[in-house]
């Protein structure tokens, strides 16, 4: 039995997704031979209701200074974290002379929004190609991973920070205890600390297990994220669910009788208790549903390349690295993934090694069908590829079910 990062009870597996590449580890073919891989398991701890791999890769691994991720390359997350500062600045970042930190800051796309307003700002990213980006658009960036001694040197260097977020950034890390205590270190008495994750929630609902891969370690419920913060004197005053990511929910902390806590809490709280998150029996579905997607994917694929037609991957997204490793999903079922970050074009998808094409090849060939591992921004890729499905061009998607569509 493994121990939990969380709470160091011990727990269960629920599933397996066998031998996994790093998610975003896109490599050339002279680099196939010493490719790092893992045995991807899931479990549950039922003290602390945490849901957590079972077993984490290296960090320096993954996030590294060639890491792959712009969160900029997409206009709809722009604007999401355009809303996202909004919201931070009408509620918690009232003074101008207010100071706000982020941890995991990419490439400045949700600092900016303050940077440009003057206001006093430090981004805290650990990959050092993102980071340089964002200096460049004047967001003050510092190389680091955070915890509580980064959060001791930052308060004495440039005092307490009134807000503190991070997104898509709080379940990648195991040591989260560490990022808790630095939180409460950081934070003003009345500081607040709003992040957002996928949520445990849609991804049962959906069957969204590729949101299941090497850099998410924790997959967050509020029964959880409680647990986690108690510990530390802090506790949910608010959340808001969030449709990015194919499901997310954004959670706002503070101390502990600081702000009077939402209804909205208590009753989110009440609903994963009725859908049974505190639960194993709900995991063990989970993990059969997984199994049926697989199979029904798989079927469609075969189906359509012995028809003669072409299939290709749209989006070289960490997600697609579960989905094809998972199911096994081999150059013979897709011919190449297209995508417009130019770092992973002309290199090869992780484990599976599917070449990476770059959009124009997508535009000029048009194939018969396209795999969509960018399912989460569904909406926005059919509205601008409108073109294709003129063209009768298909879509397939896998959550939350597999189905083919226009």
């Amino acid at each position: 039995m493994a121990k939990c990062l969380v709470c160091n009870s011990s727990y269960d597996s629920f599933i397996s997704f066998g031998r996994q590449p790093l998610a975003n580890g896109f490599l050339l073919e002279k680099d196939f031979g010493k490719e790092y891989f893992f045995d991807m398991k899931v479990g549950f701890c039922s003290n602390c209701k945490m849901v957590q791999l079972v077993e984490q890769p290296n960090r320096e691994q993954m996030f590294h200074e060639n890491y792959a991720f712009y969160s900029s390359t997409s206009s709809y997350m722009v604007k999401h974290f355009e809303k996202f500062s909004e919201t931070l600045l009408s509620r918690y970042v009232k003074s101008p002379d207010s100071f706000v930190v982020e941890m995991g800051s990419n490439d400045g796309i949700m600092l900016q929004n303050f940077a440009k307003k003057g206001i006093k700002h430090l981004g805290i990213e650990p990959s050092a190609n993102v980071a340089q980006v964002a200096r460049e658009r004047g967001v003050n960036t510092v190389v680091e991973f955070f915890d509580s001694n980064l959060a001791r040197k930052i308060v004495s260097q440039d005092g307490q920070a009134d807000a503190f977020f991070a997104s898509n950034v709080m379940c990648h890390i195991p040591y989260i205890g560490s990022i808790v205590e630095g939180v409460k270190i950081l934070l003003k008495p009345s500081g607040v600390m709003a992040f957002e994750d996928p949520y445990l929630g849609d991804i049962i609902d959906k069957t969204s297990y590729d949101q299941i891969y090497d850099e998410h370690v924790f997959f967050f419920s509020l029964l959880s994220v409680s647990h986690v913060f108690e510990k530390y004197g802090m506790e949910l005053i608010d959340i808001e669910p969030q449709i990015t990511h194919g499901g997310s929910m954004r959670y706002f902390l503070a101390n502990k009788g600081a702000y009077q806590v939402s209804n909205r809490v208590k009753e989110q709280i009440n609903l994963e208790k009725e859908i049974g998150l505190e639960k194993m029996d709900v995991y063990q579905k989970f993990a059969s549903n997984v199994k049926k997607s697989k199979d029904d994917l798989l079927e469609i694929l075969r189906k359509i390349k012995s028809e003669g037609k072409t299939v290709i991957g749209y989006g070289a997204t960490s997600k697609s690295t579960t989905i094809m490793n998972y199911c096994g999903i081999t150059p013979d079922l897709i011919d190449y993934i297209s995508d417009t970050t130019p770092i992973k074009q002309g290199k090869f998808s992780p484990g599976m090694h599917i070449p990476v094409k770059s959009y124009e090849h997508f535009v000029k060939k048009k194939p018969d069908y396209a795999l969509l591992f960018a399912w989460n921004h569904k909406e926005e890729i059919r509205s601008k590829e409108k073109d294709y499905c003129n063209a009768k061009g298909k879509w397939i998607t896998h959550v939350p079910n597999v189905h083919i569509y226009c």
